[in-house]
Order: structure tokens, then sequence, then C-alpha cells
């Protein structure tokens, strides 16, 4: 039985990973936590006290292909305050679009991550 969502994973070089730990800790909000000790490099990012956010390096001979036409859009997190995150987005020179789905009373943000994934903040 499956019970939720745990985490998900972005995996990548150590630059791209270093570009998005940067931009998922100070655009989106998540912070940087505990991660045990796995033979590659990366970082666990945390909302409150669970680690969403999973960032490995790629093993070696492997490389990862940005901005690509996949089957994954994006990955939605729950958030508050939608004016500072306008703000947060517009200070970044982020573009993202709003939208308003009063059927089940949400406002949504939808923007890109530096490497073209996608990411939704829904806001109750």
């Amino acid at each position: 039985m499956i019970d939720g969502i745990n985490h998900y994973n972005l995996r990548s070089d150590i630059d791209t990973m270093e570009s998005l730990k940067k931009f998922y800790i100070d655009v989106v909000g998540l912070t940087h936590g505990f991660r045990p000790p796995f033979e590659s490099q990366g970082y666990w990012l945390y909302a409150g006290e669970k680690d969403v956010l999973h960032l490995s390096s790629t093993k070696e001979g492997d490389h990862k292909v940005h901005h690509v036409n996949s089957t994954f859009d994006h990955m939605a997190f729950s958030a508050t305050d939608l004016d500072s995150f306008v703000k947060k987005l517009e200070l970044h020179q982020i573009k993202y679009y709003f939208r308003e789905v009063p059927e089940i009373g949400t406002r949504q943000i939808f923007f890109k991550d530096p490497v073209g994934n996608g990411v939704e903040l829904i806001f109750i």
C-alpha cells in the first residue's frame, strides 16, 4: 500500500548540483539537512522536518541532459505567503505564471529550476 510521496531525486554533475542546491534553498525555501554518508556526493533538502528533495552526483561516465522534453512536468510544494514568493521570483528574475483554481480553493505559481524541471507552489 502506498502512503504518500517520500521524496524526489535530481541527479547531476557537481556544478549543476550546487546550482540546484542554491536555487531550492534561496528561491523555493527548502533547508539543507542531514544526509547519510552515501558513496555519491549530494544533499538532502527539507521542507520542515521532512527530506523532500535529494540531490545526487552522477555516476562516473553518466551525463544528464538539461532542459529536455520528457514526461516529468513538475513537483508541487505546499506553501504560504504568496506575495513573498512572487517578490522573490521577481528579484531573481525567474519567469513564472499564476493560476487560481476556485473549485478547490488554491492559488498556484509555476516556474522552472536552473535545469528546466518544473516547480509548483500551492497556496491554500
